[in-house]
């Protein structure tokens, strides 16, 4: 079943909109031209997942004698942090920087400028 959840234009960049669909929470990530969709449930304890910050990703960048030089900050990598516990998925792969967990994909496409989710199997009636 499609649902179409907004035209293109109605999406900021970056940016998001976290969606209840007939009891299905459902997050829209647009990054660029490109849409991503996840359900809005964190595998680490079931927390809204896709509600909190939009961060780049963070990394350590370490100098040829292993000290710290300092934080660094992704230019192309951008995580979505979970406000309770603070858990981070890769908007573009919904995985945790760990490889530890990953979040439940929706099918999303662009088609004549509408933004659409193909809704899971479980949920059609």
């Amino acid at each position: 079943m499609d649902v179409a959840v907004g035209k293109v234009a109605d999406y900021a960049d970056p940016g998001r909109r976290v969606l209840d669909i007939d009891g299905f929470e459902v997050a829209v990530f647009r990054l660029g031209e490109d849409f991503y969709a996840w359900e809005n449930l964190c595998p680490h304890q079931g927390g809204p997942a896709c509600q909190g910050k939009m961060l780049p990703l963070t990394t350590e960048a370490v100098n040829d004698d292993r000290t710290s030089s300092g934080r660094t900050f992704s230019k192309t990598a951008v995580n979505v942090i979970c406000p309770w516990h603070g858990a981070e998925f890769d908007i573009r792969t919904g995985k945790h920087p760990m490889g530890r967990w990953k979040l439940r994909p929706v099918e999303v496409r662009v088609e004549g400028g509408e933004v659409l989710l193909k809704m899971p199997a479980r949920l059609a009636r």
